[in-house]
């Protein structure tokens, strides 16, 4: 095994443990709460379902990196490899969604407009459920494509991945589908720049309207919906980052060549956000440490 194989499946596997557990930690948290009788956010429905999709993202992209990068080669019979690639392209998508939908969410909560504040997590769980199916149904053309290009394989026009030789024909992603899927793509990051800029005028505004209490206080706290607002904005900008550098460098590979190391940087910014989404999420807003306060029977401190 060459020293940059084992280099990139040390990178790979810290980064897919290290997202899985961040993750996993979120849902059982949330878990926990719900089963010891304490009371959630309604914006923590959102959270848990970002963790959960982002850990199916990990495992169905970053795990079966990792393991070609340290030598298991084509490991998954046809079977298994379209399997594989509709739960990532599902994964991704319900990732996709569910950052949208928290943007909003948190954009309609800090409105003035109290009406549309009060209804808004009634709506959470509906729309939730339509993402799910929406994206379970759109990538059912996976299977179709899959089995059309089994009798027509020209496994010389793209590189291996690595994990999985069955995936190397381009037939498999039809020019349409590409199409609408970078359309819901291109939709819903804009919603979501259109949200976070929303809520960034709000927070402008909120702040001009009390800057006099700041002036008084040495050492103003904001608002604990400020801070949630505050996290969200920080959540969304990683997103767009990663997603940003990685839609570029995508762009770039098809109108160039393209070489194995550009797909492996590639899937590490197609899976830098599931992994640092947790953290981000954890050290910035400060509800999740008084959950864990809670559960361990200590009293929150006042953050």
């Amino acid at each position: 095994m060459k020293a940059n194989d084992i280099i990139l499946g040390i990178v790979f596997s810290s980064q897919t443990t290290l997202g899985i557990l961040g993750n996993s930690f979120l849902v059982c948290l949330f878990i926990i709460m719900l089963l010891t009788g304490h009371r959630l956010r309604p914006i923590d429905t959102i959270f848990a379902q970002l963790a959960c999709f982002n850990s199916l993202l990990l495992l169905s992209n970053g795990l079966p990196q990792t393991m070609a990068a340290l030598g298991l080669k084509n490991f998954f019979n046809d079977n298994g490899c379209i399997i594989l690639f509709y739960i990532h392209k599902v994964s991704r998508g319900l990732s996709l969604s569910s950052t949208c939908l928290l943007s909003g969410f948190q954009a309609i909560t800090i409105s003035p407009r109290a009406e549309v504040k009060a209804r808004a997590p009634k709506y959470i769980m509906p729309i939730s459920c339509l993402s799910c199916i929406t994206h379970l149904l759109l990538n059912i053309i996976v299977f179709v494509k899959f089995k059309n290009s089994q009798a027509s394989r020209n496994s010389s026009r793209l590189p291996d991945f690595g994990y999985c030789s069955s995936l190397k024909d381009t037939n498999i992603v039809d020019v349409r589908f590409g199409v609408v899927v970078s359309l819901r793509d291109a939709l819903l990051v804009s919603l979501m720049v259109f949200a976070s800029g929303y809520m960034i005028l709000l927070l402008h505004q909120h702040h001009k309207q009390h800057q006099h209490l700041y002036v008084t206080n040495l050492s103003p706290r904001p608002s604990p919906l400020n801070r949630a607002t505050q996290s969200v904005l920080l959540l969304v900008s990683t997103f767009v980052c990663f997603y940003a550098l990685n839609s570029i460098l995508i762009s770039y590979m098809y109108l160039r060549k393209r070489k194995l190391w550009l797909m492996q940087c590639s899937t590490f910014l197609s899976i830098g956000f599931p992994t640092f989404s947790p953290f981000v999420l954890i050290s910035s807003d400060s509800q999740f440490l008084k959950y864990c306060h809670r559960l361990w029977g200590k009293n929150a401190p006042h953050l």
